[in-house]
């Protein structure tokens, strides 16, 4: 049974959380499946807004499927987010991606 195999499980009997979506995200997007990564992202971040680690895989996954407009805008949020926190590493990781987004097609 894979990781993925295994967090869709405890989805399955309820266990609900933005720990477990942030797992299943990170998860799909090191699978190659951004589309099921950004499912599962968008929801961790809707669960908890305050999660910076989130927002960043949010971003990533969205740049992936390339949709660089809504990507640029989790990052922003991501960024918000982690300065707000004082998680310093993260808004600066946040802020290359970001950059990287810009440069690329928009959708």
């Amino acid at each position: 049974m894979s990781i993925i195999d295994n967090f869709e499980a405890m989805l399955a009997r309820g266990q609900d959380s933005a720990l477990l979506r942030y797992g299943l995200g990170n998860a799909y997007l090191k699978a190659q499946q951004p589309d099921r990564a950004a499912e599962h992202l968008a929801l961790a971040v809707r669960q908890d807004p305050d999660y910076s680690a989130a927002w960043k895989l949010y971003g990533q996954a969205l740049a992936a499927l390339g949709q660089h407009p809504q990507a640029i805008d989790a990052f922003d949020q991501g960024i918000a987010t982690a300065e707000r926190k004082g998680d310093i590493q993260a808004a600066k990781e946040m802020r290359v991606f970001r950059k990287r987004a810009e440069q690329l097609p928009r959708d």
